[in-house]
């Protein structure tokens, strides 16, 4: 079986996130998508919030699942029996840094590749900060993400509330 992992801090999930997810569960047999647990950074949502988000939005898809992780994404792979890691690059700045990460990872367990995937261009713009900093200052970004991310961001930022 083809497991391949899709990494992310999904702080929200945007449409460009989903995008690449649904991808990548077209070509592999299974699919996991690990939500970031970094104890150095603050995000908006919790990892339980960006996994239930997910969770509803992916559930279609029997081949996905969505769970929180912590720790190297390596281990990860181990763990889950992944010989693949899906990330998805949206402009040429992306590149250099995920070209570094790929290549931390495969030092680090040479049973991993990771693939690229270029995002749809309709979302090549979208990032999670953007639609959180648009969506603060009550901005529409229901183009940009899920329904149930729209909704749960009209919630936190009702009025541009920041």
């Amino acid at each position: 079986m083809t497991v391949a992992i899709c990494p992310g801090s999904f702080d929200p999930p945007t449409n460009g996130h989903v995008d690449v997810i649904q991808r990548a569960a077209r070509h592999f047999e299974r699919v996991v998508v690990s939500v970031s647990v970094n104890p150095a950074k603050t995000p908006m949502l919790t990892p339980e919030e960006r996994v239930a988000l997910l969770s509803e939005v992916l559930g279609h898809m029997d081949n996905v699942q969505v769970e929180a992780y912590e720790g190297l994404l390596v281990d990860l792979a181990r763990e889950r029996g992944a010989g693949v890691i899906v990330k998805g690059l949206r402009a040429l700045s992306d590149v250099e840094r995920e070209i570094q990460m790929a290549q931390m990872n495969a030092g680090l367990y040479e049973g991993v590749d990771t693939f690229f995937v270029t995002t749809d261009p309709r979302w090549s713009f979208v990032s999670s900060s953007g639609v959180k900093e648009v969506a603060a200052y009550g901005g529409d970004v229901s183009a940009l993400v899920p329904d149930p991310v729209n909704r749960l961001l009209e919630t936190r930022y009702k009025g541009g509330s920041r």
